[in-house]
């Protein structure tokens, strides 16, 4: 028991110091706000405890140097005179209230050598927060706006994000929340589904609405919307056609298949024998019986009914502002319609499980070619979906 209160006292003594090292480094390395972080985690815990002082003595250090520092890459980037640093700034800003907020619960920290409390001198940034988030809305105002001018999408997207932040860090400012919807408005792909059939077979009308259903593929995204039907007045970017080059059907088959099943069985008793004929008895009296087996034959003949279809075509996207073709992604497809069911002739004992459940089953009516064509459009579906994931017309 004592030797196991020693190893966990030497334990926490080896983790405590590790720690308290661990925390003094990150300080000499210049990682003051890794150092806060370590030391109000303990202090938190017990800011009263003796072995936790120098815990207090380091946030002070860490706190002091982290704060001229920050203080004075502020001043630094204020000569420099380049509004992109106007971004920064606002975070350093930030950066120094919150620090400042992490350790005011803690307060006061006494120092026990000193009889003094650890001195934080905190700071109100409240103004130079806000006057620095000022500065930084109007300059990002201003840079995004310019873009109106652009017929590139992609300046209205990298405009809307601009836009978005501004919103986030300074709500409702200006008509920036107008100006995010008309950027996305602009900067949004409409692309046109259609499809086209080059082969000799009728595709069913409910399979082409649901292969133009693009609600249901769920692919619409913040920058790109499909539509399967022209939205009056709206310009199309591009147009995805999915092209059917052939559809083809198979003969309807039956194919015949007849196995020869054996099987010993017990099929009652009789009496055992003894070499001279005569009936064996057991010790009282009793005639000893046997099971009698016998072999059951019985002639199974499977028959299975088979259809299939086979859809070959493409996928294409065409700027339709060029008129070129962008990208074509070959699309094939198969749906096999297959049943299966048995007839028998003889003991059907000699016939195992599975045998037995087909004699259950009769021959069906073979689908229709259209239904065939319907059935292979659910593979149809998930294929064109994964193509249209996989590349996308513009990132």
């Amino acid at each position: 028991m004592r030797k196991t209160m020693l190893l966990m006292a030497v334990c926490l003594w080896i983790y405590a110091c590790s720690s308290v090292k661990s925390t003094q480094e990150a300080i000499n390395k210049g990682n003051y706000d890794e150092a806060i972080k370590l030391s109000v985690k303990k202090l938190v815990s017990n800011k009263f405890k003796e072995k936790n002082q120098p815990y207090v003595v380091m946030l002070q250090d860490a706190f002091i140097k982290a704060t001229s520092r920050d203080l004075s890459k502020i001043d630094f980037l204020r000569r420099d005179s380049n509004p992109e640093n106007l971004e920064e700034i606002f975070n350093v800003y930030n950066g120094l209230k919150r620090r400042q907020e992490k350790i005011r619960p803690l307060l006061p920290l006494k120092i026990i050598s000193t009889g003094r409390n650890a001195v934080f001198n905190f700071n109100n940034y409240d103004e130079d927060i806000i006057a620095a988030k000022n500065d930084l809305s109007e300059y990002l105002y201003v840079r995004a706006k310019s873009v109106f001018d652009s017929r590139n999408k992609q300046d209205y997207r990298a405009a809307y994000k601009e836009f978005e932040y501004i919103d986030k860090i300074n709500p409702n400012y200006k008509d920036v929340r107008n100006l995010m919807n008309e950027c996305h408005q602009i900067g949004t792909d409409f692309v046109f589904v259609s499809l086209e059939n080059k082969t000799d077979k009728v595709i069913p009308t409910r399979l082409e609405d649901d292969l133009l259903n693009f609600e249901a593929y769920h692919l619409n995204d913040f920058w790109t919307v499909y539509h399967n039907e022209m939205q009056p007045r709206l310009k199309y970017d591009y147009t995805l056609e999915l092209l059917f080059r052939d559809i083809i059907i198979s003969p309807e088959h039956i194919y015949e298949k007849e196995f020869v099943k054996e099987r010993q069985i017990k099929d009652g008793f009789k009496y055992a024998v003894d070499a001279n004929g005569n009936v064996k008895k057991d010790s009282l009296g009793n005639k000893i019986k046997v099971d009698k087996f016998i072999t059951a034959r019985c002639n199974f003949y499977r028959f299975t009914q088979s259809k299939s279809v086979q859809v070959v075509g493409q996928v294409r996207y065409f700027d339709n502002a060029s008129k070129q073709l962008l990208e074509s992604f070959p699309l094939q497809s198969e749906f096999i319609f297959e049943h299966t069911y048995a007839t028998s002739d003889g003991d059907r004992r000699a016939l195992e499980d599975s045998f037995i459940n087909l004699l259950a089953l009769r021959a069906v009516p073979f689908p229709s070619n259209e239904q065939m064509i319907y059935d292979v459009g659910k593979d149809v579906k998930q294929k064109l979906k994964s193509i249209i994931s996989r590349n996308r017309i513009r990132n």
